[in-house]
């Protein structure tokens, strides 16, 4: 990425003509438009963006800066607009949910792979349903594994049912025929998480689902290879030889993902480590790698030419060497980058690339800005969603700082050590800037930043970029080369390891307001800079109101509940003035995956929380599935639990404490169900009251049972309720008649997944509490909700108040699927 700079930092200073600041007015409103467009929680009609659009291009015919500002708003707005009502169209029909449908199509991804088996991109070509032709999305997400799943989302429950036909192995470009199960595209949304939804929606994807393989299905058929996919395919093959060659290597993902661009190849583990350290960038294809390859490949064909110049003379002429050289090493950038899978650092690079040969080989002078400005509004047209992402905003922040910390290129230098010295004190030099101007950008996307990031990064990055990602590439040529490569992954990880063990190698803070995130960016871009002390002392101002940031907390005497949503399962956040505890941990969806790792620990470090106890109801996997990780990041925390050997830590009725005013009692299981130890998991759910002392309390039940309900309720006659956390999810077996007649609560919180395969909420509930008139939300409607003791009749739904046109609207109520 340095080295693409670099040609440029000549014309930083050079007078700007007037059509490059026109330009750059214009690339500049393009940017703005988009923002605005993906800020719309729902879409309008082709009329209006097509309006727009055309309003855009005609004022480019008028003159000011403000005017090509709004032209190049209007039509990027307009266009954004434009291509998200054509995908929403593509939407699958609510009909076609968990219906047996019959598709032909071809694998259109590498798939990627897990112990439960494998998930592709899958392009269909034809479906029926019955044998009447149905239209479907275009692109379907697809997993073919052990057993059914809740529509794709989550690998299959071996054993659920046999499996007939398990998965072959499948191969980008096969063409297959077989039998799915659709949902439309859905993901859990909660505050400052991963948006599944806008995931999925960028790729193209509105469908996810599961291949049918069990025996009582039709047998998958595969109908050929296709050559329609070759990028894919070779990616594929190169990956499967790197594996054979490598086995089960920690370094064999890592070297897939510089290869080729597998980064779910990287086990979780060393993701974390790389995380901690500073140094994930370099183990994904990015804007360095792309431009070594540029580099390297520039070399090459300059020195071929040279030699091959003089026999062909007058080809020579009307190839001169530099334009041959400049846009060939443009052309294998380019290649590398798609064949890595065409990431936004990629994209970024190669257009800058591009932009720096034209503008260089045609003798054109442009200012930086209007440079980094058309290779921003570039991306964007190609993908105007690519704006929420992390790394778009990484990439180009980083760059455009580069370019104006140091806008004037040294003198050359000669002699080796000079130049050596040199380019070190260039490498310290730039990774404090980096660590320094995106230590606030990375506080607000991650929330949390490496402290040991920049003695990490001065030894990777020389390591990775010159020794292991040349080795990666070479190996295509020569296999034994992959083995060097691990090698050189091996002599590293112990290194960072040792880096990560480092007290307080990773400072978590809470992830700030976008108006005070904004100006600390700012600030850091003035701290980077040279500027004059003065400027460079304004800049530490406004980083300052970052780092003393904390999240606004329930008053004394309140509390507040966050139900998370992570699907099937359940995971709760009581927070009081000055203490906090966690109800349930998320369900385990795989070895590799769970909801305590994904959802429960990012929410947790966003608001800044250290739980002071953690209580996990019952054994059951979609209520402990995520209790490792949790333990593992707050070893500190109190643990309760319904199974839990030690007796120290069992959850028992009648204990009780108090926080900030706040009440807190265990109310089941008692001693007798301790003793007898011959109740079900779900009977011997633990159950929360939390309570305050002007009234408000919420009761947090686990998958407690009727019976174990109307015991509860009988012994507590007066009891009333606010917010019920609704037993097992809104199960028939729960939420009885007696219950809600005793707890009469404000509110019902049911936490269940979209399309879950049991139904979650029952008909017959949802029933007893309309009957009673008792509003209740659900976790595919509402995501996760807040809920404030103070203020009892108000609940913030994260996808009402977050809504975004990509995010679907849900029933309202989860029709269960179809029956297996």
């Amino acid at each position: 990425m340095l080295a693409s700079l670099a040609p440029l930092r000549d014309d930083v200073s050079a007078p700007a003509p007037p059509r490059a600041w026109r330009l750059g007015w214009a690339l500049a409103g393009g940017v703005l438009g988009t923002a605005v467009q993906l800020q719309q929680p729902d879409l309008w009609g082709w009329g209006g963006y097509v309006g727009i659009a055309v309003a855009g291009v005609l004022a480019l015919a008028l003159r000011g800066r403000p005017a090509w500002l709004l032209a190049g708003a209007a039509l990027a707005f307009g266009c954004a607009g434009q291509r998200a009502l054509s995908l929403a169209e593509q939407d699958l029909a609510g009909a076609l949910e968990g219906r047996d449908i019959a598709v032909v199509g071809r694998v259109a991804s590498l798939p990627v792979k897990d112990p439960q088996g494998e998930r592709v991109e899958f392009i269909v070509e034809r479906a029926s349903l019955d044998g009447r032709p149905v239209p479907l999305p275009p692109r379907l997400l697809l997993g073919w594994s052990g057993g059914p799943s809740d529509g794709g989302d989550r690998p299959g429950r071996p054993g659920a049912w046999a499996v007939a036909h398990p998965n072959p192995g499948l191969v980008a470009g096969e063409r297959w025929a077989f039998e799915v199960r659709l949902k439309r595209a859905h993901g859990s949304l909660n505050p400052h998480g991963f948006d599944r939804e806008r995931w999925l929606w960028e790729r193209g994807i509105l469908a996810t689902g599961y291949v049918r393989a069990g025996p009582r299905d039709p047998v998958p058929e595969r109908l050929g290879q296709t050559w329609l996919h070759p990028v894919d395919l070779a990616r594929q093959r190169v990956a499967d030889a790197m594996g054979e060659r490598l086995g089960h290597s920690r370094a064999a993902g890592v070297l897939a993902a510089l290869a080729v661009g597998d980064q779910s190849a990287i086990e979780r583990e060393d993701w974390a480590l790389f995380r901690d350290t500073g140094v994930a960038h370099l183990m994904a294809i990015s804007g360095l790698h792309v431009t070594l390859f540029a580099w390297l490949a520039t070399a090459l064909i300059g020195w071929a030419w040279r030699r091959a110049a003089p026999r062909w003379p007058a080809v020579a002429r009307r190839w001169p060497l530099p334009w041959v050289a400049g846009w060939g090493g443009v052309a294998c950038a380019a290649g590398y980058a798609v064949f890595s899978g065409w990431g936004v650092p990629s994209q970024r690079t190669v257009l800058m690339l591009a932009l720096v040969a034209g503008l260089r080989l045609s003798g054109r002078r442009w200012p930086w800005p209007a440079v980094w400005l058309l290779a921003m509004a570039a991306v964007l047209a190609l993908d105007p969603w690519a704006l929420l992402s992390a790394g778009f905003w990484l990439s180009f922040v980083a760059v455009g700082l580069l370019f104006a910390s140091d806008p004037a290129r040294e003198a050359p230098a000669s002699g080796l050590a000079w130049r050596g010295a040199q380019a070190l004190k260039r490498l310290l030099r730039e990774q404090a800037l980096m660590t320094v101007a995106l230590g606030p950008l990375t506080l607000l996307l991650f929330g949390q930043v490496s402290l040991v990031g920049l003695a990490a990064n001065l030894i990777a990055i020389p390591w990775v970029t010159l020794v292991v990602t040349p080795l990666a590439l070479l190996g295509l040529l020569a296999s034994p080369l992959w083995t060097m490569a691990a090698g050189a992954v091996d002599a590293l990880v112990p290194l960072l390891q040792w880096l990560a063990a480092w007290p307080a190698a990773v400072w978590h803070r809470p992830v700030p307001p976008l108006p005070l995130a904004l100006a600390a960016v700012a600030g850091g871009a003035l701290l980077a800079m040279r500027l004059p002390a003065v400027v460079r002392a304004a800049g530490a101002l406004l980083v300052l109101p970052v780092l003393l940031w904390a999240p606004p907390r329930p008053p004394e005497g309140a509390f507040e509940l966050l139900a998370l949503d992570v699907g099937q399962g359940g995971a709760v956040l009581v927070r009081t003035a000055r203490h906090a505890l966690l109800y349930d941990t998320g369900p385990g969806w795989s070895p590799e995956a769970d909801a305590g790792e994904r959802i429960v620990l990012p929410l947790l470090r966003a608001l800044g929380e250290r739980p002071d106890t953690v209580v996990v109801s019952h054994r059951d996997s979609d209520h402990s599935g995520g209790a490792k990780a949790v333990r593992a990041a707050f070893p500190q925390a109190r643990w309760l639990s319904s199974y839990d050997e030690a007796p120290a830590n069992h959850c028992l009725a009648g204990q009780r404490w108090t926080w900030d005013g706040v009440d807190f009692e265990i109310l089941h299981p008692g001693p007798e169900a301790w003793a007898s130890r011959g109740l079900s998991t779900n009977a011997m759910s633990c159950v929360l009251r939390v309570a305050t002392h002007r009234g408000a309390s919420a009761w947090l039940t686990g998958d407690l049972p009727a019976a174990q309900e109307v015991r509860l309720a009988l012994e507590r006659p007066g009891e009333r309720a606010t917010l019920l956390m609704a037993p097992h999810h809104g199960s028939a077996s729960s939420s009885s008649p007696v219950l809600l007649n005793t707890l009469q609560p404000r509110w019902v919180v049911v936490q269940s997944g979209y399309r879950n395969r049991f139904g979650h909420p029952a008909r017959v509930v949802v029933e007893r509490y309309e009957a009673r008139g008792i509003p209740w939300v659900e976790s595919p409607r509402c995501g996760a909700a807040t809920w404030r003791s103070d203020r009892p009749d108000e609940l913030r739904c994260e996808r009402v108040e977050g809504r975004r046109y990509w995010h679907r609207s849900v029933p309202l109520a989860s029709a269960p699927p179809a029956a297996d």
